[in-house]
């Protein structure tokens, strides 16, 4: 079942992919409601360490299942310890600085975790094999998750009262996952892929039992844009580069149903960033953005309003000052698709 929430009426919108480098919760959170006067984000510092990592600062969000680290990466464990402390602990700092820098704001916020699938390719159950090769701990993973997004959710209001959350579930791993490309904790085999009925009911499940709308997002080749839609998606966060003419007619058929594009478009290192010429030109850097839109036949002034601009990836590997010129240039970039749509 989908929950039907729509995402947020922007015009000329950006926003963060979900990390920002640096280890400062308080310079993090002014960075993005600063840089972000539509869309600001609750950032992720990943370099603070394990349980500020991506995988598991959402483990830390499950509901009775826990993991640890281990040489071999993220595991389950029978009960919290360090660093599901420490997950919860560095949450609640970002959280407290988000709350400190949105006092009487009144708008879209935009919070990120992982998937279910994602997360179920990248921890090991006890006996040390992945997740994801036991259906019954897939299934786990994602009645736990859903439960702690929903408490996560409620937090978030809490804190900031005024705002209209999205939640964006990062599911890098996706299309590893329905291609049978996961490697075994050995490294020496695959896991059998997962059936995509199976996968698109499980994001269901998720998506239906929130109540804010939902945004996957993707950073890889071949994004399952058919099974996001069929699992009721408000938005798809992508990496523009990635896309090939081979995808169009998906995205035509993710548009027409109401679904919002987060196009990655402004490089997230500085090496990419001093090689393209989004320094010197924002706009040209959505110019294929434009080029897409005419080739799907769909009106000008919609563009600004159903495509929203962002970096290709997290910038937790930049440095702070190109953290801020990315989510600034995403900002102009955006503004140009409302000003200049053809």
């Amino acid at each position: 079942m989908s929950n039907g929430l729509p995402f947020p009426d922007l015009v000329g919108a950006a926003t963060g992919v979900g990390s920002l480098p640096g280890t400062d919760a308080r310079e993090a959170a002014k960075t993005s409601t600063g840089a972000l006067e539509h869309l600001p984000f609750l950032p992720e510092l990943p370099a603070r360490g394990p349980g500020a990592d991506m995988i598991g600062r959402s483990a830390g969000l499950l509901v009775e299942l826990f993991a640890q680290t281990e040489p071999s990466g993220w595991r389950f464990a029978d009960r919290p310890g360090r660093d599901t402390r420490r997950a919860h602990s560095w949450l609640g700092e970002d959280l407290d600085a988000m709350e400190e820098f949105t006092q009487g704001y009144t708008g879209a916020l935009k919070v990120q975790a992982v998937g279910p699938w994602t997360l179920a390719a990248s921890i090991e159950l006890k006996y040390g094999e992945k997740a994801l090769a036991d259906p019954g701990a897939c299934r786990d993973i994602a009645g736990s998750l859903t439960e702690g997004l929903r408490r996560h959710l409620a937090e978030v209001r809490r804190r900031v009262p005024g705002a209209e959350l999205v939640l964006q579930l990062d599911e890098p791993s996706l299309p590893a996952v329905l291609s049978g490309e996961v490697r075994t904790a050995s490294g020496f085999q695959r896991l059998r892929s997962v059936d995509r009925q199976l996968a698109e009911e499980a994001l269901r499940n998720v998506i239906g039992a929130l109540d804010a709308p939902v945004v996957v997002h993707c950073c890889a080749p071949r994004v399952p844009l058919p099974l996001l839609r069929r699992a009721g998606v408000a938005g798809v966060s992508l990496d523009f580069t990635l896309l090939t003419e081979r995808e169009d007619e998906e995205i035509g058929e993710a548009v027409d149903a109401g679904i919002v594009l987060l196009a990655g478009v402004v490089p997230s290192t500085e090496r990419a960033l001093a090689q393209s010429t989004a320094l010197s030109d924002p706009a040209g850097s959505v110019q294929g953005v434009r080029a897409l839109w005419r080739r799907l036949g769909f009106a000008p002034e919609l563009l600004g309003r159903r495509v929203l601009v962002t970096p290709t990836c997290g910038l937790a590997g930049a440095s702070p000052d190109h953290a801020r010129r990315a989510l600034s240039l995403s900002v102009n970039a955006a503004r140009s698709l409302v000003d200049n749509p053809e």
